[in-house]
């Protein structure tokens, strides 16, 4: 159990690391990722500041050749994968997992993911919409052949891109379970550990800087409340507050909350990020809230308003607990003729006080 602890610290940092990527070892990873794949090294290396700024640069180079993604990275995964489970049986292979790859997945995946909507919702929403249907704007109907740069993005061609990129950094699970297994993998775990994500082609390799910004919470989540939790030196961000994403312009304005402010606030969870930062407390002190009944569903307070109907809202905790361990406190707003908690809470499912019975709640 030490061992497999000892490989996911290691790949945990490497989850985790910032800063300018080790270029020189980087370069020999790809080129020993082409190799272990029996092909030729591509004929230039050449690098990219974000995600966001590779995707755009594939297109700039023009002709790069086909993707081999599949050559470096999904079959030799699969093939390895297929020899560990053989080796170690589905028990053992269950019991490989467990302790390395599976405490990595949901951070990596999710990260993964944020990066990849961001993107493209960064490019698509440049250019516009434009092409035909399912061949990217920049490219011809020919895989492999690009033309010029200048063509708008749609959504569509930003993602068919992105399905050329070797993940770097956001393989850590999967690297950890296999590390010191395989030599054919040996050349996606040293780019993975010196830089971020990459787009191998028959003649061009585009790799990423690390992020120079990396925000997290205790259960890894991404969380900032004054900037970028996720920050690459080119400008490319993300935004979240305990996970869930937020526009950067709503952080920016977290210093200068009131309770008027945060009352007017119409997305409720964007009205929950406001409450949690300013703090529940102080929110009820300074709004003149008052608890009006208390049950088993949770707490009914209620915020007088001169010149404006009450501010009614149930204070109720979730069941279910965060991947901390806490459980998270949740106000419900609701209508201001409400007299009960219960009642409260079973108007959030349409319902009658009388008829509400939770088997869970949630």
């Amino acid at each position: 159990m030490n061992g497999t602890s000892t490989v996911v610290d290691r790949w945990r940092a490497v989850v985790a690391a910032t800063g300018a990527a080790d270029r020189s070892a980087a370069e020999d990873g790809v080129r020993l990722a082409y190799r272990s794949a029996g092909l030729a090294g591509p004929e230039r290396i050449v690098w990219a500041d974000s995600p966001r700024a590779a995707v755009a640069l594939v297109r700039e180079l023009g002709d790069v050749g086909r993707s081999v993604r599949d050559e470096v990275r999904t079959r030799p995964w699969a093939e390895e994968r297929r020899r560990v489970h053989d080796e170690l049986g589905p028990r053992g292979w269950t019991a490989l997992w467990t302790s390395t790859g599976a405490r990595l997945w949901d951070t990596t995946r999710t990260l993964a993911d944020r990066i990849r909507t961001a993107v493209v919702e960064d490019l698509a929403g440049e250019g516009g919409v434009s092409g035909e249907a399912g061949v990217p704007p920049g490219t011809s109907a020919t895989p492999g052949t690009l033309v010029g740069p200048g063509a708008p993005w749609d959504a569509a061609a930003v993602r068919l891109l992105l399905l050329d990129a070797v993940l770097g950094q956001q393989d850590a699970a999967w690297l950890a379970a296999f590390d010191g297994r395989g030599e054919r993998l040996a050349g996606l775990a040293a780019v993975a550990a010196h830089a971020g994500w990459w787009w191998p082609y028959e003649k061009v390799a585009v790799v990423c800087e690390r992020p120079v910004e990396l925000h997290r919470d205790e259960a890894g989540r991404l969380d900032r409340g004054d900037g970028p939790a996720l920050a690459f030196r080119d400008g490319f961000a993300l935004y979240a507050w305990r996970g869930m994403p937020v526009p950067a312009e709503f952080l920016a304005g977290l210093g200068g909350l009131t309770p008027e402010r945060i009352r007017a606030e119409e997305n409720a969870e964007l009205r929950r990020v406001m409450l949690e930062y300013y703090g529940y407390e102080r929110y009820l002190a300074e709004s003149g809230a008052r608890p009006v009944g208390r049950d088993e569903t949770g707490v009914l307070w209620r915020i007088e308003l001169a010149d404006d109907e009450d501010v009614v809202m149930v204070e109720v905790v979730n069941a279910t607990p965060e991947p901390d361990g806490t459980f998270r406190t949740y106000w419900l707003r609701v209508p201001p003729g409400t007299t009960t908690a219960r009642e409260g809470v079973a108007w959030t499912f349409g319902l009658d006080a009388e008829v509400y019975e939770p088997v869970v709640q949630t």
